[in-house]
Order: C-alpha cells, then structure tokens, then sequence
C-alpha cells in the first residue's frame, strides 16, 4: 500500500515538473515595451522572423525594414535592434515603433517603456512642430526634429518619422515627443558598429564638413567625424585647406591613426588624403625621365635657385646657373615668380633623396645655335633698344639675343640726332655688321648708313667662307660685270 501510495506521488511529480518544463520552452522571455536584440533567422515575402531568446519566435513585418530605396536593408544572419508591441504563447511581434491607431493606454505604456512611436508631421507652429501620434496631437520642439540645425521647417511638413514620447499629461492632451533622441542613439549604435570594424590602413569615402586653418573635417558616417590635417591633404605645398577641397566635397581617405577620446564615438581619427594615391616620388621614374621637357609651377625663390613643382608633390630645383644661357643672373626672382608657369627640362632624378635638378635654360634652348643661320652680315633688321650706355646702344633683335650698336657708329646714320632721341624700348631700325656667335656678339651699324650698304666689307672670315660652288657663281657675276 504505501509502496503503490509513493509511485503515485512520484508520477504526480513527474508531470508537474514536464508541465513546467512545457511553460518554459512556451511562454516567452520577453515583455511588451522591451526592447530586445534578435537574429534575423528566415525571411518571407510578407515577414521577417527573429530569434528572440525562446521557442518563440519572434516576427515583425518586411515593409517596416524597407529602405529608402524600397530594398529590404537586412539578411539572414544580421542582428536588430527592435521592440516588443505583442507577447503571446504562440508568437512575439516585434516593431521599430509603434504605430496605428491606438489608445491613451497603449501611448502611457509607450511613453513608461521608451517604446518608439510614428507619427506624422502635420504643420509647424510656435517654438516646433504639431505631430499626429496614434490619432493624438503631439508637439515636438523645433530643436528636437533632428540632429541637424532645422533650416527650413516646411520641409518637415507631411513627412511620417518615429519619435519618442518625453511627456504625456492631461489625459492626452499633453503630449511631447522627441525625434532628435532617437537618432542620436541610432547613429552611437552605428559609430559603434563601424568603430569596431576601422583599422589604421583603411581606405573609405566622406564628406567635408569645415575647414580650419589646421585641417580639414571630415564625416565618415552620420555624426562620426575624421580630421585631415593641412599636411596630409595633398603632396603639393598647401597654405590654407581651402586650396585644396571645400565644405560638401565627397573625398576619398585613407585611415592613418585612431587614438582613444572621450565623447560617444571615444575615437580620434586621423585621415590622410594625398596617401590614397601612395608617395609620387615612388612612382617618379617610370613617368618622368632625364632629358624631358615638362610644365610647372614656380612655389617659391631661393639665393641660389628657384622650386618648380612639376607634378603633384614632386618639386625640383631650377639652379640660378640654369636659368639663362645669355646673361647672368644674379636673382631668381629676375626671371621667375612664384606662381609663374615655366617649362623645364629634367637634367637628373634622385628619387631616393627626393632631389630633382631642372633647368629653364636648356628648355627653351640656346638661342645663339640658330643665329648663324637668321642672321648674316648686311642684313638689315628691326630691334629694340634694351639698354643706352655711353659705349653704344644695346639692341635686343629676339628675346635673348643682343647686339651692340657702338656709339662711333650712330654718327654713321643719315641722321643721328633722330638715333639719339631714341629711349629704351623703342624700335631701331639696325644692320648686321659682324657675327660672333662663339662669344655671342653681333656688331651693328644703322641701317640707313652708306656702310651698311657694302655688305662686301662683311665677308666672314676662312672659317665662315662661301662654298666652292658659291665663290664660282661669284666669280662668274664678277666677270660678266666687267664684260659689260
């Protein structure tokens, strides 16, 4: 008896504690108005069901994870953040806000949860915004509409937005709610996110957002922002940021440092802009070779020479002796400006000590090879007169090229006072007399002179006679002259 007595009690024990077990794999371990975070684990045409914690699981519909575009924004695998709006023995439904039309109690419950709710902007008014929640009036205070300085309120006018009930008085009648809340957590939830995946190295896209004199602001994601500082926006010598990039420009970056901080995001980065390229200097010899002839900016005059940058970061030096084959130098800043384009020709590249030698010279070339060919004695020319000193007058006949014009050969001139009262700059009308080229020196006389005439007295010298067949021509002329 008592033996058939304890396996019946024992049986009784068994079922309650299957019974509880049931509950316990049934009835769901969550609440209305929590908020939860759950594993997107199947996806229907009409639903999305999550992993919730329990044999429940938990679902919310397909059209509120649509993006702006219409394109559903999760997969199989992602986790979301949501909140609880049903709870039951067979199925937990779940939703970004809660909507619809809905009681006083279901708002209160909202409003002690911190249970998002949408509504729609109806009209602006004093001080904000009058919104429809759930067929109740709210208000939403103009500052918090969004992160962002509300510019023009109309814009908000008919848009539908989740929001968060701050206060909730006189039976309904006084509602106030915040949108700015919301987002400020969505966009820490998504610096957080996006924090934990950057490395140092990493190459991603933003937006300027303000310049200072050091650097530049830039927004990698909403809220999260990277600075570039005045060096590492390009390779090029930068004064000010704004020489390179403007507020709302879309940059590529390259993640140099990221450094603990206090605030929301407790990161500091640093961005690089002129690393996404890599060094110019690495890449320099397969684009640029001794004996080229290229276009580039003068960036500044030293004593001894004047830098061209001839490509983005890459600056050479222009020595003061390369500067000119024709004249001496004795100031850059005589020839060049800083700004001034100039063409130069590479003479050597170091691309291990960053060293490039220019020249200006050799790449507009030595005037004075061509002379011999231009010019020959008694041909008559106009020049322009560079330079009057007591000895004569200097006349330029083409940029660089110069010649004398001796002071006992005015009096030559048909007439020399008109010779006299010319100014430098002007045009004078000259003759070649004799051509030096070696030396680079051109004697001239005034064209209107009866020396000038006699081009017979300018004969070049052995080295620079006729031709054979030329003097036989000559000759013949000669002879048939006299013949007359």
């Amino acid at each position: 008896m008592n033996n058939e007595s304890e396996g019946k009690n024992a049986d009784n024990e068994d079922f309650a504690a299957l019974l509880d077990a049931h509950d316990q794999i049934t009835r769901p371990a969550v609440y209305v108005g929590e908020k939860i975070t759950a594993k997107v684990i199947a996806i229907t045409r009409e639903n999305v069901f999550l992993d919730v914690g329990s044999s429940i699981d938990g679902v919310v519909t397909r059209a509120e994870l649509l993006d702006e575009q219409g394109q559903l924004s999760v997969k199989v695998g992602d986790m979301l953040e949501l909140y609880v709006t049903a709870a039951s023995d067979t199925e937990v439904q779940l939703s970004r806000s809660i909507s619809g039309k809905g009681s006083l109690d279901e708002l209160v419950n909202a409003f002690r949860n911190k249970v998002p709710v949408e509504g729609k902007v109806q009209e602006v008014c004093k001080g904000g915004f009058a919104v429809d929640i759930m067929k109740f009036r709210a208000f939403c205070p103009v500052s918090q509409m969004d992160v962002k300085y509300v510019e023009s309120p109309d814009d908000y006018i008919g848009q539908i937005h989740h929001f968060r009930i701050t206060r909730i008085e006189d039976k309904g009648r006084n509602i106030v709610i915040t949108r700015r809340g919301l987002l400020e957590e969505a966009q820490e939830q998504a610096q957080r996110q996006f924090l934990e995946k950057l490395q140092v190295g990493d190459m991603i896209e933003g937006t300027v957002t303000r310049l200072m004199p050091y650097g530049a602001f830039v927004e990698l994601i909403a809220g999260l922002e990277g600075m570039i500082h005045i060096s590492e926006l390009s390779w090029s010598r930068v004064e000010k940021p704004d020489e390179v990039v403007q507020p709302g420009d879309r940059i590529s970056v390259k993640v140099i440092d990221i450094q603990p901080q206090s605030g929301p995001a407790a990161k500091k980065i640093a961005l690089s802009a002129k690393q996404v390229d890599g060094d110019p200097w690495e890449r320099l010899p397969d684009v640029l070779q001794p004996g080229a002839k290229v276009t580039g900016r003068v960036t500044r005059c030293a004593p001894f020479g004047a830098f061209v940058e001839v490509s983005p970061g890459i600056e050479g030096l222009v020595h003061i002796s390369e500067m000119s084959f024709v004249k001496r130098i004795l100031h850059p800043e005589d020839v060049v400006a800083a700004g001034e384009t100039v063409s130069v020709m590479i003479k050597s590249i170091d691309p291990q000590n960053r060293k490039l030698s220019l020249s200006l010279r050799d790449a507009e070339g030595d005037p004075w090879l061509e002379v011999p060919q231009k010019y020959r004695p008694g041909q008559k020319v106009t020049g322009q007169i560079e330079k009057k000193e007591t000895f004569g007058y200097l006349v330029a006949l083409e940029p660089e090229v110069v010649g004398l014009l001796p002071a006992s050969h005015i009096h030559k001139a048909s007439q020399p006072t008109q010779l006299e009262k010319l100014k430098q700059g002007d045009a004078i009308p000259v003759a070649i007399q004799k051509i030096d080229a070696p030396n680079r020196r051109i004697s001239l006389l005034p064209a209107d002179s009866a020396d000038s005439s006699d081009w017979h007295k300018y004969q070049p010298d052995s080295a620079d006679r006729l031709s054979p067949l030329a003097e036989k021509l000559q000759a013949a002329l000669a002879a048939r002259k006299k013949q007359k």
